[in-house]
């Protein structure tokens, strides 16, 4: 009996199986290189298949790199609100539970985090687009988040609300960047190194007086 086409892979690989490979493997080319220096050739020869069957399973690059750009906005954006939507914690607050929750979410594809983030988009494209929403939707979030935060210390400024969601997001941005460097470190790990160094930026703004 034939296999239908729209199942059938390449050697004997089912079609559902390497398309996975695939948005693997360029999901890690993406966040590495960036959106313009990444190229459908080296993501077919890293999968094992021919460029023209690549543009036959996801379309033109750009449908390729929105392949893979929504499951990783999809992912992040419902772990931060499954976080934020936790009672707060004296053991681990708000801002720990998020990063944790980004950890995981990010857990065997960290260079993820760059797909989102990634300069090199073309300007005024769908690709550009589509990562302007997922990161609009994370900026609101932590908006909210450093909004209440700041309630707790008498501060209403707007604009320090908006200085420290810019400085969370390169926070979070430093922090996946060291994390992809040190494969060895669990997100559980990452965690509870974050909660150490909040702990010494509290000491390290305490004034005399609060150390004493």
């Amino acid at each position: 009996m034939t296999t239908p086409s729209s199942k059938a892979g390449t050697k004997g690989v089912p079609r559902a199986t390497r398309e996975r490979q695939v948005l693997a493997a360029a999901t890690e080319e993406f966040g590495r290189r960036g959106y313009e220096a990444t190229t459908v050739a080296a993501v077919a020869t890293r999968v094992g298949v021919t460029k023209p069957l690549l543009h036959h399973y996801f379309g033109s690059k750009q449908d390729l790199y929105l392949a893979c750009l929504n499951p990783v906005g999809d992912r992040l954006l419902h772990a931060i609100r499954t976080a934020m939507a936790e009672p707060a914690s004296a053991v681990r607050p708000t801002a720990l539970r998020v990063l944790n929750a980004l950890f995981t979410a990010l857990d065997g594809q960290r260079e993820a985090w760059f797909v989102l983030y990634d300069a090199t988009l073309p300007p005024d494209s769908d690709a550009a687009r589509r990562a302007a929403y997922y990161r609009r939707a994370i900026d609101d979030l932590a908006a909210t988040g450093t909004a209440d935060l700041l309630r707790t210390t008498g501060s209403s400024d707007p604009l320090d609300a908006d200085a420290l969601t810019y400085a969370w997001r390169g926070l979070c941005t430093a922090l996946v960047r060291w994390w992809v460097n040190h494969p060895d470190q669990s997100p559980e790990a990452m965690t509870q190194r974050c909660a150490r160094l909040f702990a010494v930026g509290r000491t390290l703004l305490a004034t005399d007086d609060e150390i004493a």
